[in-house]
């Protein structure tokens, strides 16, 4: 049965949850030389991994192309930004691949991601995140070192080897939400997600830069190979260091494992065994997330796959120039999610905002704030530098939807985090699948005015996105997440 909860419900809680197991309150452990925040920082360094390897393909692919057969990145609707780079002498191959072709090619990483959105969930779940998260990312970082070798034999392997790359990372974000499940204290759960998830933004930052500048002084191939290799780094680190809980860690203190377990008794599910999948389906703050999180990804990975091709085709920029202007966006991403982390928890532990209000108000700062600066990126003819502001404005503010709707699973179902960030990342990675194709396919002559209705169809799908999450979001546990007698009381 569906459960609509009461508005008093919805309004969250009045004191902060230390205070309320069963009555006593708990001792917070410091936060120097913690194990949950070493967690936190060696799960930034993976998810910083995880988007290396995920866009480097993005600004190879400007330098894969044959641009004097497929007219690739020959023109550009603006003025060549800056003096013409010296003629080098690229190494490895280049392609005949279309427009189409490249489209397919960029999005194909996403067609393997998508399969492992629920398995993921449900396996760290029910065996532990620690291992499964492990050997996804080792099995990324090993096809991202044969992508030369595939590219080589065609853009069919290629597609093949983006997809098996895509089946390994598929794993990475719902094996976290399900350990954080057991490792985030409530009033530190914005914080610890986070500086967790921000590796993402900060491999982006870094990966489109040094990309385009191993390309130009190398060639592309060696953007694989140095990738491949720090995902093979982050692993072995990974696989020495981190327990799936803290009652297995053997470095941690007791007195923060007690802060850890004892703050989260309340929420928890007593049962590993039943999963209550039909109260998740025809749960509508389940569903406001997927929308969310689904309106916010079409934006996201069109720009991610597509911008250096948008610096290059439109704003004039070149190879070198290209990866670390595409990156500033990102940047501002992710020091504004940082900084929205710490503001959303001093929001809710000092200044006693609801969890739902916080999540809302992030929400709607992090998708409707894009959404405009996106849209008004599209009237800036050739001044680049208001068109990369605006640019970097947008991903910016998107930053804040980090402590809106993205951790909203973790309050909602923290049983079942890893499960539910399954499901809505499954509807999330349609966007990455067929946003690339769609943008590419929307921009055969690479015109301003096409490109424009790509930022407009963006525009709106986030906004649409913001306001279904506005009217139907929760921010309380809900009573088929810990079980009878479990849920949490006014």
């Amino acid at each position: 049965m569906d459960y609509s909860p009461p508005d008093t419900e919805t309004d969250d809680y009045t004191k902060p949850l230390l205070e309320r197991a069963d009555g006593d309150e708990v001792e917070k452990a410091p936060v120097c030389g913690s194990s949950r925040y070493g967690l936190a920082l060696l799960a930034n360094y993976g998810f910083f991994v995880a988007y290396t390897l995920r866009v480097n393909l993005s600004v190879a692919m400007v330098d894969m192309l044959n641009t004097n057969k497929s007219g690739n990145g020959g023109f550009s609707h603006c003025p060549r930004q800056g003096p013409q780079p010296p003629e080098r002498q690229n190494k490895a191959g280049v392609y005949d691949w279309d427009s189409e072709t490249q489209g397919w090619i960029l999005g194909s990483f996403f067609y393997g991601y998508i399969l492992m959105q629920i398995p993921g969930g449900y396996l760290a779940r029910k065996h532990g995140a620690k291992w499964l998260l492990g050997l996804g990312m080792l099995g990324t970082a090993i096809f991202t070192l044969m992508t030369p070798l595939a590219a080589d034999m065609g853009a069919g392997y290629l597609i093949a080897v983006r997809a098996l790359e895509g089946l390994g990372e598929g794993v990475t974000f719902p094996a976290m939400h399900s350990m954080w499940a057991s490792w985030a204290p409530p009033l530190e759960r914005s914080r610890l997600l986070t500086i967790s998830y921000t590796g993402a933004q900060l491999g982006t930052v870094v990966a489109l830069p040094l990309s385009g500048y191993l390309c130009y002084y190398l060639n592309w191939t060696y953007v694989f190979y140095v990738f491949g290799v720090v995902g093979v780094v982050w692993f072995i680190l990974w696989t020495a260091l981190v327990s799936n809980t803290p009652d297995t860690h053997k470095r941690i203190s007791d007195k923060e494992r007690l802060y850890i377990t004892r703050s989260l008794k309340s929420e928890l599910s007593p049962s590993l065994d039943s999963i209550p999948w039909s109260s998740m389906f025809s749960s509508l703050p389940l569903w406001a997330i997927i929308v969310a999180h689904f309106s916010y990804n079409w934006t996201f990975y069109t720009l991610l796959t597509l911008l250096p091709t948008y610096m290059n085709s439109i704003l004039g920029f070149s190879i070198q120039q290209n990866g670390l202007l595409s990156a500033l966006p990102y940047l501002g991403c992710w020091v504004l999610a940082l900084l929205g982390g710490q503001l959303a928890d001093y929001l809710i532990e000092t200044c006693l905002f609801s969890t739902v209000a916080v999540r809302k108000a992030f929400t709607l700062i992090g998708m409707v704030g894009p959404a405009v600066f996106l849209v008004a990126a599209g009237y800036t003819g050739c001044d680049y530098i208001l068109a990369v502001g605006l640019l970097t404005v947008s991903s910016a503010l998107g930053g804040f939807s980090a402590s809106g709707f993205s951790i909203n699973h973790l309050d909602i179902a923290p049983s079942y985090a890893g499960i539910l960030l399954g499901i809505t990342n499954t509807f999330a990675t349609i966007p990455g699948m067929v946003g690339p194709v769609i943008a590419s396919a929307m921009t055969p002559h690479n015109t301003i005015e096409e490109w424009q209705m790509v930022f407009y169809i963006s525009a709106a799908i986030n906004v649409f996105g913001a306001t279904f999450y506005t009217l139907f979001g929760r921010g309380v546990v809900q009573p088929w997440a810990v079980g009878m007698g479990h849920a949490h009381r006014n």
